[in-house]
């Protein structure tokens, strides 16, 4: 017996590992370790051939490919000169099998009200959508912006852009008119669609104002197509402004155009601590084979399972896994438009009760939200048909991690604790719910056909248990493959910080089981006096605490140390700040971790401030550690009232 199993197999009598159900395994996809492990073998022994495997029993292709892969580092392309259409391959294919009467999307808006799109009606939507956008002179590789609020007309606008092949750009509906600017701009959009505007917390997010004022500096856009969402005042120029439902009256036969592998199907672009947005490219082929994939074997999918990923669209998590992956697997996708503490701090709840969700996938901020708001909101209801969870957008501490297993799961849901990025197109590292033993805190093993590595910073692989920097070495189906327009900061940021593999910019280690921990962010590592800390492990040890809802740990220049440990802490309800329990706390952190850890300093505060997405934002709580001033970008703050308070508090 290995010593790795045997290790495995002492956690478990410590209660710290947790086996996939017996009744989960029975039925899942991937239905034990054995099996996972042949997949990974199979994919180690020869990628190309695992991936073209499943290319070719997965997906429609119009022509198969000629080569699985060109690799010339750092470009890939995947499945080279084959055609496909990935809109074919979320709607068409499905319209020959009893799918087509099946609901595809599920929406739900703030206010309560609902619709329901079966594959058929979708598929009739889209190609009428998509004849839209050919009579508004959109053509093969020109770009479309959608700026919208989590409403079906944003999934529609997707499809119908992949269906003629026309590269769409998502713009999160959040974002301000200065961000449009920028997003616009650098991929040179020629049409934009919007809303009049959305809700949020009972109150209208105003999108078209937003995209008028943005148009004034946008000069390659000739059109705006309008959703009637709110119904509130709004301006339309006339020969530029068109409303989406006087649209309606084109012809919905629009075949899907056959595609070659990769056409670029989407830009996204993310946020760096500084320079302009990245404009990241995702083609078509080697894109959709990865979500579809993944899709099916993380979230164990079934006809017959609701299927929940509650991000919005306007991140890759929606992208990949409220739209193309669940789509092209025949799913039928929840959407909901608003927040989940309104009207009440149990909707989520609420909708999963009424629409009986099997399937849940969410964020750790919003997991750590759910805990401050108390569990006596889950309990109120029945969350019985729930039977998978899982976790996206930042490591989860082992304390929520159990919260949402106990609470939410009832002891009878596998956690799927994902990690993967904009970059990387699809999942990376994950459990498979039917065979991975898993441990709260650790994404597990990657992805069959995914591989990685940690180092250090001169190419190095690490020891077990020894932090270095996350890596893949090897080209995966769904990368990114390029910024777009600017191939040279592609190059330096992803692959020239350890020459030869994919630099992920995350500090991880790998345990003596060979399970990975993301440490975060590598800005979000702190070196006190020569060591290494994660603060994600410093935030675990605080919320661990009984008074800790939730934490957020950032660094400052320290002249003796390096750097010192800041905190930045919300309390659960009813508990009162003290400079009694802040002590209490600063103890806690050095008995959990080593008196290294204890923070230099302590903050109590209302609010964290985070993105639209709902991540924090410890680079806004870095700068205010660091000076009290906040002099970077802050356009995807949410709410920055929780800003003001902070400022005012350090002044």
């Amino acid at each position: 017996m290995s010593s790795a199993t045997t290790n495995i197999e002492s956690l478990q009598a410590e209660g710290r590992i947790f086996n996939p159900p017996d009744e989960f395994a029975e039925k899942a996809h991937i239905k034990s370790m054995a099996e996972l492990e042949a997949l990974r073998a199979e994919a180690k022994a020869d990628p190309e051939k695992f991936w073209a495997r499943f290319a070719e029993s997965e997906l429609h292709w119009f022509k198969k490919w000629d080569e699985v892969l060109k690799w010339e580092p750092p470009h890939a392309q995947w499945f080279v000169g084959g055609k496909i259409n990935i809109s074919y391959n979320c709607l068409d294919r499905h319209l020959g099998t009893w799918r087509r009467n099946k609901a595809a999307l599920i929406w739900e808006g703030e206010a309560g009200e609902t619709r329901t799109l079966t594959y058929q009606q979708l598929h009739t939507e889209v190609c009428r959508f998509a004849n839209v956008l050919k009579e508004m002179g959109v053509a093969k590789g020109d770009r479309v912006a959608l700026y919208l609020p989590l409403i079906p007309e944003l999934a529609i606008s997707m499809l119908a852009c992949a269906r003629i092949g026309a590269t769409h750009s998502v713009i999160f509906g959040g974002f301000s008119s200065s961000a449009l600017v920028d997003r616009i701009n650098d991929a040179q959009c020629k049409v934009v669609v919007t809303a009049d505007g959305g809700y949020r917390r009972g109150k209208e997010v105003k999108l078209k104002a937003a995209v008028d004022e943005a148009l004034k500096e946008t000069p390659s856009v000739e059109t705006c197509i309008v959703v009637f969402r709110t119904g509130s005042q709004v301006h339309m120029e006339a020969g530029r402004d068109h409303w989406w439902h006087l649209l309606e009256t084109v012809n919905t036969d629009c075949p899907a155009e056959e595609l070659d592998s990769e056409h670029p199907l989407f830009i996204l672009y993310t946020s760096g601590t500084t320079g302009k947005p990245k404009g990241i490219l995702h083609t078509t082929g080697g894109y959709l084979l990865q979500t579809h994939l993944t899709t099916k074997w993380i979230f164990d999918l079934k006809d017959e399972d609701i299927y929940w990923c509650t991000a919005d669209i306007g991140w890759v998590t929606g992208h990949s896994y409220v739209v193309y992956g669940p789509l092209s697997n025949g799913a039928t996708a929840l959407m909901y438009e608003g927040a989940p503490n309104w009207p009440q701090a149990d909707r989520f709840w609420e909708i999963i009760e009424r629409h009986r969700v099997n399937i849940l996938y969410t964020a750790p901020t919003a997991i750590r939200a759910f805990i401050k708001w108390g569990e006596e909101w889950p309990l109120k209801h029945d969350l019985s048909s729930l039977r998978l969870l899982g976790t996206v957008g930042e490591p989860i501490n082992p304390e929520a991690w159990m919260w949402y297993h106990r609470i939410i799961g009832k002891e009878k849901c596998p956690i799927v604790d994902t990690w993967w990025q904009t970059e990387t197109g699809a999942i990376m590292i994950t459990p498979l719910p039917g065979a991975t033993p898993t441990k709260p805190g650790s994404g597990t093993k990657p992805f069959p056909g995914i591989e990685a590595d940690v180092m250090t910073r001169d190419g190095k692989s690490v020891g077990a248990n020894e932090g270095g920097y996350l890596v893949i070495t090897k080209p995966w189906p769904s990368m990114l493959r390029t910024i777009y327009g600017d191939d040279e900061r592609y190059q330096q940021q992803y692959w020239s910080q350890i020459p030869g593999v994919y630099f992920a910019g995350d500090g991880a280690r790998k345990d003596q089981d060979g399970y990975y921990w993301i440490m975060g962010r590598i800005d979000d590592v702190i070196n006190v006096a020569g060591h290494r800390l994660g603060t994600a492990e410093i935030e675990s040890a605080l919320v661990s605490h009984e008074a800790v809802a939730e934490a957020a740990v950032v660094a400052k220049p320290d002249d003796l140390k390096g750097s010192a440990i800041v905190a930045f802490v919300t309390l659960e309800g009813g508990r009162i700040a003290s400079d009694a329990l802040k002590e209490e706390l600063r103890q806690h952190v050095a008995r959990e971790i080593g008196a290294l850890a204890r923070p230099d300093e302590l903050r109590f505060a209302d609010a964290l401030p985070k993105t639209r997405s709902g991540k924090i934002m410890r680079r806004l709580l870095r700068e205010i550690a660091t000076s009290g001033l906040v002099a970077g970008d802050v356009t995807t703050l949410e709410d920055f009232s929780v800003l003001e308070k902070l400022r005012s508090e350090e002044e």
